[in-house]
């Protein structure tokens, strides 16, 4: 794929948040680098709705686009993906059409510095996929206050630093009563 004018390549055009998926934080051949990002064309088959909001329009998401919803959305196969982080595709193209890129962009730096944190102090190795789905679906606050409750009981229980399991292991019970507390399902294949 040519370079396009995609300024933003850490939100798809169909409005999936590129910088919350577990791809996206892989190291190696296996990297996602994003929508339009470095190598897009050989990590992802031709895709109609990039073809279309980029090549077509030159616009950033579909949520920009004077016809959105168009056709792609209202057949429904996109809203029956089965990708977690694919939940909130239309919510983000809503946010994008009414407060603008720049605003969702500032957003979603918020969300990835969550992540950042939580894979780097938190991860035990295993539960990337379900800190990427947490911080794609829970509300910011929701999200820092959790990281505010691990810390303190962290401290509390006087856990070692690297004891990532057992950090793992609370991050993810303090999330889940948050999931609990904002009807939110972080359903991970198995």
């Amino acid at each position: 794929m040519d370079k396009q004018n995609k300024k933003y390549y850490t939100l798809g055009c169909c409005g999936i948040d590129c910088a919350l998926c577990p791809r996206y934080h892989t190291e190696g051949t296996s990297r996602c680098p994003g929508c339009f990002g470095e190598n897009f064309a050989e990590k992802h088959p031709p895709c109609s709705f990039a073809a279309c909001c980029v090549r077509k329009h030159d616009l950033e998401v579909c949520g920009q686009c004077s016809d959105f919803p168009c056709e792609k959305y209202r057949n429904g196969k996109i809203l029956k993906d089965s990708f977690v982080t694919h939940k909130k595709m239309m919510e983000n193209q809503e946010f994008v059409r009414k407060n603008g890129i720049e605003k969702y962009i500032k957003q979603q730096s918020i969300r990835v510095k969550i992540l950042e944190k939580m894979l780097s102090d938190y991860n035990d190795g295993k539960s990337k996929s379900y800190f990427c789905t947490a911080v794609a679906l829970l509300t910011i606050e929701s999200l820092n206050q959790s990281l505010i409750e691990i810390k303190n009981r962290i401290q509390t229980d006087k856990i070692v630093k690297d004891d990532y399991k057992n950090k793992t292991g609370i991050l993810k019970s303090i999330l889940e009563e948050y999931t609990n507390k904002e009807h939110v399902e972080i359903k991970l294949a198995k």
